[in-house]
């Protein structure tokens, strides 16, 4: 589990081609402390399980379905990635939950300066976008980022100078293909509710005069 705030950019060292997965080696500094094999990372927003570490830098296996569903398998050595170790208890969960669970791909469509503000508009899928509202959370390449706008195709957020500085969205281009995670609460809400593709869970004989008789209250 993460919170989408970015300890640091690391960058590609190697990425070896699989026939159907990636193995990366990223180099990085902060998020090298404490880590041991096993541990999870956060790699632009893809929860991924250490293999291999050094000093300054781990290696990490991505398997078919990751390469399928997100950008990793795009990127070559020299590219920054946004880095985030997992959250432990007692942390502080500044931005939003977030599984390193990829939903899908986005498209830098825009980007212009309002002020101090990045306004970054990007198009996406329509079963992503179903997802999102106004002022809802969304993780955009592993950033906890709240949601300015949002339109068919399409929706923006905003980025204050230390965001743009410190996460590879304010350095991509128009253009650019980004992971994007949406808020999970929306999805369980939606398959509890029986809205979306899944079928809404069994009707339960559990009941609060149930509960009541069987000593729970």
């Amino acid at each position: 589990m993460f919170t989408g705030l970015i300890e640091e950019m690391g960058k590609v060292k190697d990425i070896a081609r699989g026939t159907k997965s990636v193995r990366i080696t990223i180099t990085a500094s902060k998020i090298m402390e404490g880590t041991v094999l096993g541990d999870s990372i956060a790699v632009n927003g893809t929860c991924l399980t250490v293999v291999a570490f050094g000093t300054d830098w781990f290696t990490a296996d991505v398997m078919p379905e990751t390469v399928d569903r997100t950008v990793l398998s795009k990127l070559k050595a020299g590219d920054k990635v946004n880095l985030e170790r997992t959250l432990r208890v007692g942390d502080r969960l500044g931005g939003h939950i977030v599984s390193g669970h990829v939903d899908g791909i986005g498209t830098i469509n825009e980007k212009k300066v309002n002020d101090i503000a990045l306004i970054v508009k990007i198009t996406a899928k329509p079963e992503i976008l179903r997802y999102i509202i106004q002022k809802g959370s969304i993780a955009i390449d592993g950033i906890s980022l709240t949601v300015v706008d949002c339109g068919p195709d399409w929706f923006t957020v905003s980025l204050i100078p230390h965001s743009a500085a410190m996460t590879t969205l304010g350095y991509k281009s128009v253009g650019e293909i980004v992971n994007l995670e949406v808020d999970m609460i929306g999805k369980y809400v939606e398959k509890f509710l029986g809205l979306g593709s899944s079928p809404a869970p069994a009707k339960s004989d559990v009941s609060l005069a149930f509960l009541q008789e069987n000593g729970f209250f």
